[in-house]
């Protein structure tokens, strides 16, 4: 009977990227468990998730201690993010296959990190790549990085994250409580992610100025310093009133800022996969991303690029972008097509067979 156990421990936080990961693809490996193979399947869940994937599973609850020590033994082990804490000890290392899941390699972008940290990060990441059985990146971006940065001799398969926004889960109205409800009555762009330098967000501020009769939501976790920056930049500019940063919403208002907004706003300098531009285009809405790191693979021929960064190149390749949508009836079906391609079913399918793969 083939034992998998998966580190979900990020389910802690389900505003995250890693939150939804360890959501969606959990619920489809479940769903797909291999018929008259007995797969018994273990979740690594923080305190208070024990029963989010059914009574079929068996769940391990998240602590210190099992940093140190995770009770059983499996044939595989798999960690859904590079910077897991919880690994097999050197007693079930030998009997386990561990995957390990790469998102992105940011870290050694941030400007806010000394070169000692980095190689510090780069180092750990190191050591457990030359424990991992198999790798898996989520973008061909993020593999490239892992190939160029990183020395291992193992294939690197690219397994791309899932889109779970379905457009038809959309409330018809906000709670009239809701900061956004002000902003409801009004045409908008939008941004989803959080309030962090690598998301580039203070560049979309002139294009307030550019298109006086817009407002501009950026929708997401900004307990950084650098959204503080964002509302100062706001005020200078003068546009401060047509800006909202409600913070971290959820899943439901997250869904009517996609159905409502006018576009989808995405100048981030640096990703592993780019999650909200998908979902986005789930909804038929254009999106105007960077040309940069693994965004372009998301937004194929169907997004809008900015060339550059400045003002007016930007306020320009959103006025053009605009009104081709508006002149192409297609697109937005083009856009549909395009992000169904994102499919959890389709991921938890490719990993049950790396599982069985890497058993026989």
């Amino acid at each position: 009977m083939p034992a998998l156990f998966i580190d979900a421990e990020r389910l802690r936080d389900l505003n995250s990227g890693l939150g939804q990961v360890c959501l969606h693809l959990g619920h489809e490996l479940v769903r797909q468990r291999p018929e008259g193979e007995s797969w018994t399947i273990t979740f690594l869940v923080p305190k208070g998730k024990t029963g989010v994937f059914g009574d079929s599973v068996n769940y391990i609850e998240a602590s210190w201690q099992r940093k140190l020590w995770i009770p059983g033994q499996y044939d595989v082990w798999h960690c859904l993010h590079q910077d897991s804490d919880y690994l097999p000890n050197q007693f079930q290392q030998k009997h386990t296959k561990l995957i390990l899941t790469i998102h992105d390699l940011n870290f050694l972008e941030r400007p806010d990190y000394s070169q000692e940290k980095k190689a510090r990060k780069l180092a750990r990441l190191q050591q457990v790549v030359a424990r991992a059985t198999a790798l898996t990146a989520i973008s061909e971006y993020t593999a490239s990085i892992v190939k160029e940065k990183l020395s291992t001799t193992k294939l690197v398969q690219v397994i791309s994250n899932g889109v779970a926004v379905n457009p038809k889960d959309t409330p018809t109205a906000l709670p009239t409580h809701s900061l956004i409800h002000s902003f409801s009555q009004s045409s908008f762009f939008l941004f989803v992610g959080v309030i962090h330098p690598k998301k580039n967000v203070q560049t979309l501020l002139p294009l307030l100025e550019a298109f006086p009769d817009y407002r501009l939501v950026l929708a997401g976790p900004d307990q950084h310093p650098y959204a503080q920056h964002i509302r100062e930049q706001a005020e200078k500019l003068g546009v401060a009133d047509r800006l909202l940063m409600p913070g971290a919403v959820d899943e439901a208002t997250k869904l009517w800022l996609y159905a409502h907004c006018e576009a989808f706003l995405f100048p981030s300098l640096t990703e592993g996969f780019g999650l909200p531009v998908a979902e986005a285009m789930t909804f038929g809405k254009p999106v105007f991303i960077s040309k940069l790191t693994s965004l372009p693979e998301v937004g194929g021929k169907e997004a809008y690029y900015f060339e550059n960064f400045e003002p007016e190149s930007m306020a320009k390749t959103l006025h053009d972008g605009l009104h081709d949508f508006g002149q192409n009836p297609l697109r937005e079906d083009r856009l549909r097509r395009r992000a169904a391609g994102f499919s959890w079913p389709s991921v938890a399918k490719e990993y049950w067979a790396l599982y069985e793969g890497l058993l026989k």
